[in-house]
């Protein structure tokens, strides 16, 4: 696991910028952290790398938010209000996990989905993509703590 520090919203969101170079579509990046910690940050500066136009805001009421772009389409998913990987189910974006998708899938909030005993037995999301898991402690205007790995098939 590696480990960045961002000292305001600002060096957040250029970190999404550099992280989305490196990223063609196909990428899940699910986000961890309290509540005004940055993720939305982060995933402002990843669309930006990407080339997309528009607001970014959490779709913390509508769930997801897509976004085009010329090399795919970015799906940002915001899984607070949904409390169990079967509530995802219900809700009918568990696809966006396990299908190939023309595009990125940012998800806030992934715990919800992938907990700690459906990663026990291989030490990997259940995912179908490289998937970069992200968590961020912080204070939304002050120093945070981002630590990610990756996972390849």
């Amino acid at each position: 696991m590696a480990t960045i520090i961002s000292n305001s919203p600002e060096e957040t969101r250029a970190l999404g910028l550099a992280w989305a170079r490196e990223m063609d579509p196909g990428w899940i990046v699910g986000l961890t952290g309290d509540l005004g910690s940055g993720k939305t940050q982060l995933v402002k500066g990843l669309a930006e790398g990407w080339n997309i136009r528009g607001q970014i805001a959490s779709p913390t009421f509508n769930i997801l938010h897509e976004h085009r772009a010329d090399r795919g389409t970015l799906f940002h998913l915001d899984l607070y209000r949904l409390d169990s990987p079967e509530a995802i189910w219900d809700a009918g974006i568990a696809d966006y996990f396990r299908e190939p998708l023309q595009g990125w899938v940012i998800a806030e909030w992934v715990e919800r989905w992938i907990q700690d005993d459906s990663m026990a037995e291989s030490g990997q999301p259940d995912v179908c993509r490289p998937f970069r898991w992200v968590h961020i402690a912080g204070d939304f205007g002050q120093k945070r703590t981002i630590d990610y790995e990756d996972f390849r098939d």
